[in-house]
């Protein structure tokens, strides 16, 4: 049985800075691919000439949760014409997808497993009753077709087979048919076995396989927490063991793997793909839920503080395909990529570098995460504040509001009203050093529970106590950690706007591409233990570069770090000196989502 269950967009609003990244979001590329990207505004899921596979639903995934956050009329609207017109256009036996009946065999379902998600996430935002039929009819048909060997898995259907669960825990609840796990059971028979490939993540290679694919990994960690209601547990697919083997040998600052489009090892010069992000965030949100175990709810703060934002443009119109941590230009490559896998765009902000599956698909990170703010027991007289955002959540049982400015800030104000005799709990993140409630010091522990009777109204104000530090990296370098924000040196750089068509897909402002011209010295090491934090306001874009919330002062010297191998636009790997040519200065690291161009993991001499 889950820990721990979701609200829905009905009872959890974001506020505050939340908000205000949710807004920016909608009036960027997230919120206007159904007008202007081919893809989603052409796409066959509804009648069009273009794209009938992963485009659409990858959309729609974020699109709807980000659509009933924010209340937008219009936007609500605009995903309910998508689903209805997905709706009529599934035929009498249930199957969904665009295309022939003679071309189902050979039809990746990789496709069909994202709709079925998307149709559970539509349906808890709009209740519309159509769904669970729809969905009823999709996956009956989709187990006929396997369980009759009329189709197989095979292809990213193989590797991402475990997707199809976040529908099948949502059928077996209504229905609990024998069919509903028959079909679980065909799909993980069918599927890969990933603790079998574990040996394959330990050395990275130059070669794409789907074993080693970054995004099926990120998805793969929920895999037997989303699948036990049905399957029953399985330690081979124990996530804590498989994210250890992941980190210890692909790991990066900001809790990532590194994957360019393969698992890519501990270089801070390999990239890791966007998403990536959005997926494991999205294992992680489950993680929390269906374990109770806080790490997962520190992990996923660390992705969604840094990562997310340290690879998409302060007005989100644009995103990368690839980041890195120590990243000093975002420009082409004209020849050979450093990357291992990808292609010599991929480093650019733009519409749709290297490949348009993230164009669609960064779009779920900030709604979902939105809505893991606060969970629940299953009764919703335990209410769980799982991840410090500014929140308000109203139910039957309750009205509660986090005011805070989290991560940037330390102090967190709830104001609870009591409908029902309820319990507050609030999560203590491992990195506190010191914990006052209401103004009174008490002993740290791993969370804080208040009992809260019923027609009462209470405030509670927590202050955490943080400080910041060096963390090792491999190689003998060091990053810098406040709390979940991971600190990076900036890089000054110039934009260079590119305007084009290309395969019949334009690129105008502002959704054109941008090449990140460095104008300035990355080549530093630290130089002194004192790290000196300084507040300053959170600006309306949260995660600003022009305007960082909060800065760390450090002294640096300068060093002969030189560049890889090859290459003018990357960073060697390691400095070719640790010998400062330079006396000390103070200099000041903003957070890495605030820094587009960074160096993030650094020598301490």
């Amino acid at each position: 049985m889950d820990a721990w269950k979701f609200y829905t967009s009905k009872e959890l609003k974001p506020e505050g800075w939340l908000y205000r990244q949710l807004r920016i979001q909608a009036d960027g590329l997230s919120g206007n691919l159904d007008k202007m990207w081919r893809d989603v505004r052409d796409s066959a899921w509804i009648g069009g000439p273009a794209d009938g596979w992963e485009r659409v639903p990858y959309w729609l995934d974020g699109f709807v949760p980000l659509a009933y956050l924010l209340n937008d009329a219009d936007m609500t609207q605009r995903a309910k014409r998508y689903i209805d017109g997905i709706l009529e256009r599934q035929r009498p036996d249930g199957w969904i997808c665009p295309g022939r009946e003679e071309d189902i065999p050979s039809f990746d379902t990789w496709a069909l497993q994202l709709m079925s998600k998307v149709l559970t996430v539509y349906y808890d935002c709009s209740s519309d009753e159509r769904i669970p039929d729809a969905l009823y009819r999709m996956m009956k048909n989709y187990y006929d077709r396997l369980a009759s060997a009329e189709i197989r898995l095979f292809g990213w259907g193989k590797f991402r087979w475990f997707e199809a669960f976040v529908a099948l825990r949502f059928l077996d609840e209504r229905y609990g048919e024998d069919w509903i796990r028959d079909l679980g059971r065909i799909l993980k028979e069918q599927g890969a076995d990933y603790p079998s490939f574990e040996p394959r993540w330990h050395t990275p290679l130059n070669v794409w396989t789907l074993e080693t694919h970054i995004v099926n990994l990120g998805m793969m960690l929920k895999a037997e927490a989303l699948c036990r209601p049905l399957l029953g547990p399985d330690s081979r697919m124990d996530a804590t063991v498989l994210q250890r083997s992941l980190e210890a040998f692909n790991g990066t600052p900001v809790g990532l793997f590194t994957g360019d489009e393969c698992l890519a090892g501990l270089s801070p010069i390999q990239g890791s793909e966007l998403c990536s992000v959005a997926e494991q965030m999205y294992s992680y949100e489950w993680l929390m839920a269906v374990t109770g175990d806080p790490v997962w709810a520190e992990r996923l703060e660390l992705l969604a503080f840094n990562a997310l934002p340290g690879t998409i443009s302060d007005d989100m119109w644009t995103h990368q395909y690839l980041q890195m941590s120590n990243q000093i230009s975002c420009t082409k490559f004209p020849n050979k990529a450093v990357y291992r896998t990808n292609g010599g765009e991929s480093g650019l902000f733009g519409l749709e570098p290297n490949y348009g599956c993230c164009t669609a698909n960064f779009n779920q990170a900030w709604p979902k995460f939105a809505l893991s703010a606060f969970l629940h027991d299953g009764t919703g007289r335990k209410i769980l504040s799982a991840v410090p955002v500014p929140s308000g959540l109203h139910t039957d049982k309750a009205d509660v509001t986090l005011q805070t400015d989290y991560p940037f800030r330390t102090s967190l104000v709830y104001t609870v009203r009591a409908k029902e005799d309820i319990s507050l709990e609030v999560r203590v993140p491992s990195f506190v050093k010191r914990l006052s409630v209401d103004g009174k010091r008490v002993v740290k522990q791993e969370s804080l529970t208040f009992a809260i009777p019923a027609g009462t109204e209470r405030t509670i104000r927590i202050d955490y106590g943080i400080e910041p530090e060096f963390v090792n990296r491999p190689y003998d370098l060091k990053s810098v950690r406040y709390g979940s924000l991971v600190f990076s040196l900036p890089i000054p750089y110039q934009t260079r706007k590119l305007e084009y068509e290309r395969d019949g897909v334009e690129r105008k402002f502002p959704y054109c591409d941008y090449e990140l011209i460095r104008d300035g010295d990355w080549a530093f090491a630290f130089s002194s233990m004192q790290l000196n934090v300084h507040e300053a306001p959170v600006d309306r874009i949260p995660f600003s570069s022009e305007h960082p919330p909060v800065r760390i002062e450090v002294g640096m010297r300068p060093i002969p770090w030189g560049m890889e191998d090859g290459y003018d636009t990357v960073c060697a790997k390691t400095p070719q000196s640790r010998m400062p040519i330079g006396p000390e200065a103070g200099m000041e690291l903003v957070p890495y989502g605030c820094a587009k161009l960074r160096m993030t993991e650094i020598p301490l001499i």
